[in-house]
């Protein structure tokens, strides 16, 4: 195996960089920020020669994920990337080519929705693909960015469904990280250039998939396979990720442990936050604390098992959720819970933390305030990171407002 190559690159970049090597044909792309960098990069490659396929400037993302779906659906490898409001501007799209079952691969780059507007990330962008039919890898580093793209187009094309990497805005999108770049051919051995064993739409065999149908034994039987098709993509993914560390010395889990064994408190993290949720465990394990953290790489399907599995027999988990559905809270805490449902030695104490929304940033005392809730008797609430500083923080912007309107 050759040496491969270490560049620094952000997390876009990397994106950029897996769909390169992934060699894909068809690009269509409608900017917005944080995501922009990735379909510019491809652009460039088009452009230059160094890919050889079609890029196309749509008008929207609506459009957009139509024409990656249609593209996918005669037999081209397809990747496309969104963010934010063009994920929800999209999201009618990507219920179709979910039906449709086309195996593609596209990239979030998670930035927190409008109202109010901003640029930073949290979750609730790609926690609304939940219920669409995709598959969804979350990567904490620049290096699963790449990796994961890899992985998700063996994935999508054995199960026939579409898959979204999601990397967070900024925190990761614009950070530079050492990647691991493997020479075309071992890439080639691990992912042959696509070949659709039977397209979608082919003009000289028509067919149909995902037609219209009327009566709803015919709908329920579509939405059966799917189902089906999706949760068959726990055991494919799996299976690919033993295959990817064979060619590249790399495994991921549906699920990754950081100083579980013995753990007493668990934090269960995802995306690039679980970064500095690793920080804190090294933190808190000077101190004598026994932390550990459960990072979540596939949310769907959800690996139910692995992660019940992880978090038996730990008496304290706090379930932190970057996304928040109001009326009801953090929206992986309730999933967390029904895996472990059944468990005999489920922990006696699960508690959802709501954080990091809109990109708030969590440091050391938001750790050892977990800590501390877990420890007292309150049960039941959520705990919001938002203390007496932020509060405090707010109220002085509202008065520099009220001095600018004077």
């Amino acid at each position: 195996m050759k040496t491969p190559k270490k560049v620094m690159l952000t997390g876009n970049k990397a994106a950029a960089w897996g769909a390169r090597m992934a060699g894909v044909e068809y690009v269509p792309a409608f900017p917005i920020t944080p995501q922009t960098e990735i379909v510019e990069t491809l652009a460039k490659w088009f452009a230059d020669g160094t890919l050889q396929g079609k890029f196309t400037n749509m008008d929207s993302e609506h459009s957009m994920f139509m024409a990656a779906g249609s593209a996918g659906a005669t037999g081209v490898r397809v990747f496309t990337a969104s963010s934010s409001q063009g994920i929800l501007h999209g999201l009618e799209s990507l219920y179709t080519i979910t039906g449709w079952r086309v195996p593609m691969v596209m990239v979030n780059v998670s930035r927190a929705l409008a109202t109010p507007i901003t640029l930073e990330p949290d979750h609730n962008d790609v926690m609304s693909t939940r219920d669409c039919g995709l598959i969804q890898l979350h990567a904490e580093t620049c290096q699963e960015v790449f990796d994961f793209i890899l992985m998700g187009y063996r994935v999508a094309e054995e199960v026939c469904l579409p898959v979204l990497v999601n990397m967070d805005g900024f925190y990761l999108s614009f950070t530079r990280e050492p990647v691991l770049i493997p020479d075309e051919q071992e890439v080639r051995n691990f992912l042959p250039l696509y070949t659709a064993s039977q397209p979608m739409f082919q003009a000289s065999r028509p067919m149909a998939r995902a037609s219209a149908v009327f009566g709803g034994a015919t709908y329920t039987s579509f939405k059966l396979q799917q189902d089906l098709a999706c949760r068959d993509a726990e055991k494919c993914f799996n299976r690919v990720a033993k295959d990817y560390e064979k060619h590249f010395g790399r495994f991921y889990g549906p699920v990754e442990t950081f100083h579980l064994d013995d753990a007493e408190y668990v934090f269960v993290m995802s995306n690039s936050f679980a970064t500095k949720g690793k920080s804190a465990v090294r933190k808190l394990r000077r101190q004598g604390i026994k932390a550990g953290l459960l990072k979540l790489r596939l949310f769907r399907p959800f690996p139910s098992v692995a992660i019940a599995s992880a978090l038996a027999g730990h008496a304290k988990v706090a379930v932190i959720d970057q996304n928040l559905s109001p009326g009801m809270g953090g929206i992986t805490y309730p999933e967390i819970v029904t895996s472990l449902y059944a468990r005999e030695d489920r922990p006696e104490k699960i508690l959802s933390v709501i954080g990091g929304l809109g990109g708030k940033d969590m440091d050391d005392q938001d750790f050892m305030a977990i800590i501390e809730h877990l420890d007292s008797g309150d049960g039941g609430s959520p705990l919001y990171l938002y203390d007496e500083k932020d509060v405090s923080g707010f109220n002085r912007l509202q008065q520099i407002a009220k001095l600018k309107e004077a």
